[in-house]
């Protein structure tokens, strides 16, 4: 059955990094859950479809997040006075100990599906602990938020506290293969899996050697993290001396691209030997600024990422990153490459609107395939926005007025609208 209909009013999306395509009182096209284009009058073909007037609201594709923790999510807003691995130990893993109790995940798990559910955020890719039960929770918690996500139960069996350290890497693997066959077993249709070693010095060889074989037998994609912290990095040479760079770890168990995809997180210190393997094998990186501002990481050099082609997109990496909002990831972004061009490389440009715009839309999108674009074809995700909210004296070109909600932070009260591959859940 045909189900498609329209949204009038003013169209934003950039179908490339940096071009900011602005179409004023036009209409974008659904059917099936697909885009089929943006057309200033409706062709004769969609006649018979419903048109949604927006009047005169600004209209984006629904954007994704390609990093975040949903157990860490309660504690967001405290223990900013930490670097990477301190922070991990007095607040990450305490909280995420809780989720040994089931009742627990499910209050916290509903309270974060629906924190997203009234974002801008369309799509998610989300960790959640080591607890399998409480993990198949929280996908049974996004799926129904209607946003498509995946998924990962964590894999840790060294360097974490003894009741977050599982108790093999055997138990660790049998455990997400039950995991897994539990999201299939429930028929998800927007919730998918993920392999989540949380990173290489919480993961033995053994382990990464298990999950590389659940990965060929599954044809899962991978999430995790790369080159975040300088201690980080430190502490992957002592326990990996025989890896190139620290990606080389994950490389080695075939869990760092090529075949599947895969979305590291960070890479703020990545080396050029890393950069170029990230290139080579089309792993994501997920940029996460205020993470890498709060827990004093640094900041990655996006733009030089950019230049080298490789695939980028932006996340909150709650509860690192103390907001859920895209809108301030993309904002963010901007800011803290124009102090990496300022005070650490004055030939890597900053980050322009429109492109922080794109690595929040299209960027990550790629990541779940044709989405993040009202190009046709792509998925049909859609936000709604009401910016008359934030009264102007005059009347300000549209794509002023979009990149003004975006630092003023809109999505907190100005979405009237959100569809999902063309279902509205707002």
């Amino acid at each position: 059955m045909n189900t498609g209909f329209a949204l009038k009013g003013n169209i934003c999306y950039a179908p490339e990094a940096g071009r900011l395509v602005v179409r004023e009182n036009a209409c974008v096209v659904c059917e099936d859950g697909v885009c089929r284009g943006v057309f200033d009058e409706l062709p004769g073909a969609f006649s018979g479809l419903e048109v949604i007037d927006c009047g005169d609201r600004l209209i984006l594709p629904g954007l994704v997040d390609l990093h975040t923790h949903a157990p860490q999510y309660p504690y967001r807003g405290t223990g900013m006075d930490c670097e990477l691995m301190q922070w991990l130990d007095r607040y990450a893993f305490p909280e995420e100990a809780r989720y040994a109790d089931a009742a627990y995940a499910e209050r916290a798990y509903r309270i974060f599906a629906d924190t997203l559910m009234r974002s801008a955020t369309a799509r998610a890719v989300v960790f959640g602990t080591i607890h399998t039960a409480s993990t198949l929770i929280l996908t049974d918690c996004m799926e129904q938020s209607g946003l498509v996500s995946y998924v990962g139960k964590v894999n840790m069996d060294r360097n974490a506290p003894p009741e977050l350290t599982e108790q093999s890497a055997e138990r660790s693997a049998a455990d997400t293969r039950r995991f897994i066959e539990a999201c299939a077993e429930r028929g998800y249709r927007r919730t998918r899996p993920i392999l989540t070693p949380r990173f290489a010095p919480s993961c033995t060889n053994a382990l990464m050697a298990l999950l590389g074989s659940i990965r060929g037998e599954y044809g899962l994609p991978v999430q995790s993290h790369l080159s975040e912290n300088p201690g980080e990095i430190e502490l992957v040479g002592r326990l990996c001396p025989w890896a190139a760079f620290y990606g080389d770890v994950y490389d080695r168990f075939g869990l760092f691209g090529g075949e599947g995809n895969a979305v590291m997180a960070h890479c703020v210190y990545s080396t050029p030997e890393e950069v170029e393997r990230i290139r080579k094998n089309g792993v994501w990186v997920a940029h996460c600024p205020a993470s890498n501002m709060n827990i004093a990481s640094g900041i990655a050099p996006v733009r030089r990422y950019l230049q080298a082609g490789l695939r980028v997109g932006l996340g909150t990496d709650m509860a690192g990153g103390q907001s859920s909002s895209m809108f301030r990831a993309v904002t963010d972004a901007i800011q803290v490459s124009k102090l990496y061009w300022r005070y650490l490389d004055q030939t890597a440009k900053p980050l322009t609107f429109p492109e922080g715009f794109y690595l929040a839309t299209k960027g990550g999108g790629a990541f779940f395939g044709k989405a993040g674009s009202f190009e046709a074809g792509y998925a049909f995700d859609a936000v709604v926005l009401d910016d008359s909210v934030m009264p102007c004296p005059r009347r300000l070109p549209v794509g002023d007025r979009l990149e003004r909600a975006f630092y003023l932070e809109l999505d907190r009260t100005g979405i009237t609208m959100k569809f999902i591959a063309g279902r509205r859940i707002l």
